[in-house]
């Protein structure tokens, strides 16, 4: 790489990676070799740093594409994201013990996968938001023409955290100024959608004739023009409004537990809600081209994005610096550094309880492959995309809710 290239170039220039200093796993290099030899990759992939295995493509890619989509690529937490409010509240205004603070959360978020993780009646707010916003009405549209997607409890998922890397946060800036962070999407709708288009991407490749070729059946793509490819659109559209709105209903419920337990407080024009498992229409290098972020957040030239740390690092308010060759992306994350078996069999109780002093948090055996060791360096990640984003805010979580 040259020491005036802030990525580095390989595959015959087809892939621009900004993982300087980040060590990049060989699985992963020859999924990302995979996808962009696809031929239908507008341009170049661009990966972020905290790129790493997915299910046929990795986690931190921007794939852009024309005249097709590939839904294993968009995944089955379709409009996973985050969303940030700073509150008017300072370190000094929280109590000695956030113990209960936390408990209340959990108990105005459903949190976990199952019935358990869902509200036992729909929230009003949601019911309310459902109403406005048309999603049960598009859902049935949808449901009508494929009647092998499983209809779900999604009004009593809305306002849900989920389980896995999902979490709600308590943060504090540089200043000492409260922030309320949460990451969640589609939850079960969502995945109960990607999962069947993708079964039927795989489908319609063995069907199709003209002589198309993936080296791994989880690039298995719709071509636009053909119907199912519209209706995949229709569909991850739904899911992906489904995700914002289900994160903006979260943070009311979180909101008001810590008004129930806190002084008065306002928020204050800082909110951010970003998706960064998604697919959109963008323009790019001169061609109106499908992109998909699978791991990765929009930066467009003055744009705020959210960039996590794991339960015990930091996470960053970030502004877009409009980068044309990453297709106006940053990372989503730190990146896992190893798998969840992985992680579950090389850390211990005592190590994550060390790795998580000073937060509120679970502290048990069911969270070890959540611990932040289990993940990359986040200012090793920042570093290799300085170019992509300035950093705003530094948070550090004081509580971290998972599923």
């Amino acid at each position: 790489m040259s020491e005036f290239e802030s990525f580095e170039t390989f595959a015959g220039g087809r892939i621009k990676a900004w993982v300087k200093g980040v060590p990049v796993e060989t699985a992963a290099r020859a999924q990302l070799e995979n996808v962009a030899g696809l031929p239908f990759v507008h341009s170049h992939l661009a990966v972020m740093p905290d790129v790493h295995f997915g299910r046929g493509a990795t986690v931190g890619s921007v794939i852009p594409t024309r005249g097709a989509i590939i839904p294993a690529a968009v995944g089955v937490d379709i409009g996973c994201g985050m969303m940030a409010v700073r509150t008017s509240l300072m370190a000094e205004h929280l109590p000695g013990s956030l113990s209960a603070v936390r408990s209340e959360i959990e108990r105005k978020v459903p949190a976990g996968n199952g019935p358990a993780g869902n509200h036992r009646d729909t929230p009003a707010r949601a019911a309310t938001a459902l109403r406005s916003s048309g999603l049960d009405e598009r859902l049935t549209r949808i449901l009508g023409k494929h009647r092998r997607i499983q209809r779900t409890a999604f009004a009593n998922q809305l306002g849900t955290l989920g389980g896995g890397n999902h979490f709600i946060e308590l943060c504090l800036d540089e200043a000492g100024r409260v922030w309320v962070m949460l990451h969640s999407g589609s939850r079960g709708t969502g995945n109960i959608i990607g999962t069947y288009f993708i079964q039927e991407a795989r489908e319609a490749l063995e069907k199709r004739v003209l002589g198309y070729h993936v080296p791994d059946k989880d690039l298995a793509f719709f071509v636009e023009g053909e119907e199912m490819f519209d209706d995949y659109v229709e569909a991850v559209g739904w899911a992906q409004d489904y995700a914002r709105l289900n994160r903006e209903v979260m943070m009311d419920r979180v909101l008001m537990a810590l008004r129930d337990l806190l002084p008065a407080f306002t928020l204050e024009k800082h909110a951010v809600n970003c998706h960064h498992n998604y697919v959109e229409r963008e323009h790019h290098y001169g061609a109106d081209v499908w992109v998909t972020r699978k791991g990765a957040v929009r930066a467009r030239a003055g744009e705020l994005g959210i960039i996590p740390g794991s339960m015990g690092a930091k996470s960053f308010i970030v502004r877009g610096k409009g980068n044309a060759e990453s297709f106006c992306s940053c990372s989503h994350g730190a990146g896992r550094a190893m798998s969840r078996a992985e992680a579950k069999r090389v850390f211990t109780l005592d190590d994550h309880a060390a790795a998580t002093a000073g937060v509120e948090c679970r502290k048990d055996s069911g969270v070890i492959d959540e611990t932040p060791m289990a993940y990359k360096d986040i200012d090793l990640v920042m570093a290799a995309q300085s170019d992509l984003v300035d950093v705003v805010h530094t948070l550090k979580q004081v509580v971290c809710i998972k599923g």
